[in-house]
């Protein structure tokens, strides 16, 4: 960033591993980035900045945390980065980040989150997004990623001249941070093309308890994730999405070429006992099939396998 540039304010909802590694790099760059917390990662990132670590490098980042919105104050992008399940609670509580000119972009899982962002604040600009990095929050203030993913893709805004100004200006700042960006116009497309994958990779490596080396690298397994890719494809296409032709074959690589230690978050949900969202996951893809008439029987089975956990369980031994 030029001296002469003026720093943009980007309050991250919430810094964890994926708004926290998204966060730490924009903070890394020199914007001016604000997050909402809570707890001991509050507290940590508050007393020593927030560590972010992985192939890149080990850096510790330092922005003004708060569990308070209103003390932060107006922000000119706020990303929304949590679970599924939190997205109602989260947005309510980042409602002092917004003022007339703010735009929201959420980073959630799966397809229904802007939705329920959006209804919870009336009246805010909510950019529909998602995101490519694959990190978790490994100690209080302290987030390790994995892999050379480091992406994100939102739509752009419609009708607003000004907006969209700030949006191009987000996308290339991102960019300067390191952060691969895209803006689109069909930005429900690109939220149906990341569950294809995503949601295959999070009902297997949470089912079977192991990550993608062991899972990956097996042929009868494979059979099942591409059968499980073409249901979740034939129903994003079913719903109106525009996708690669090749889109079965590009997700089937990009799974084969994960890390062999690379677990979806769902899996370190479950191994803590927390609260999963297999049901913006498999769930949703088999909630939408009915309704569309596409049959999904693997999604439907990984789906009962871990709908019992949704809202937590013991954790694994």
């Amino acid at each position: 960033m030029s001296a002469q540039e003026k720093s943009m304010r980007i309050a991250i909802v919430a810094p964890g591993g994926v708004g926290g590694y998204f966060g730490g790099l924009l903070a890394k760059s020199g914007e001016d980035v604000a997050a909402l917390a809570r707890g001991s990662h509050l507290a940590a990132i508050r007393q020593s900045g927030l560590r972010v670590e992985g192939p890149r490098g080990d850096d510790t980042v330092r922005m003004d945390v708060s569990d308070d919105a209103a003390t932060l104050g107006i922000a000119d992008i706020v990303i929304f980065a949590v679970k599924l399940y939190q997205a109602e609670e989260a947005a309510r509580a980042a409602g002092p980040l917004f003022g007339p000119e703010t735009l929201g972009i959420s980073l959630l899982n799966g397809v229904t989150g802007p939705d329920v962002i959006t209804s919870a604040l009336p009246g805010a600009t909510i950019l529909p997004g998602c995101a490519y990095v694959s990190a978790v929050i490994v100690a209080p203030g302290h987030v390790r990623y994995t892999g050379a993913m480091s992406s994100i893709v939102f739509g752009a805004p419609a009708g607003d001249g000004a907006a969209r100004a700030k949006a191009t200006d987000f996308a290339e700042r991102c960019r300067r941070a390191g952060i691969g960006t895209e803006m689109t116009e069909d930005a429900r497309s690109a939220l149906w093309g990341k569950l294809i994958g995503l949601a295959a990779n999070a009902a297997m490596t949470t089912a079977a308890r192991l990550p993608a080396g062991p899972l990956y690298g097996d042929p009868e397994i494979m059979e099942v994730v591409a059968t499980l890719i073409a249901e979740a494809t034939a129903v994003a296409r079913a719903d109106g999405a525009t996708l690669p032709d090749d889109i079965e074959e590009t997700w089937l690589a990009r799974l084969k070429g994960f890390p062999p230690d690379m677990y979806a978050s769902m899996y370190h949900d479950i191994a803590k006992g927390g609260p999963l969202e297999v049901d913006g996951f498999s769930g949703h893809i088999v909630r939408e099939g009915r309704r569309l008439g596409i049959p999904t029987p693997h999604h439907a089975a990984l789906y009962a396998v871990l709908k019992p956990h949704r809202r937590g369980s013991p954790p694994v031994k």
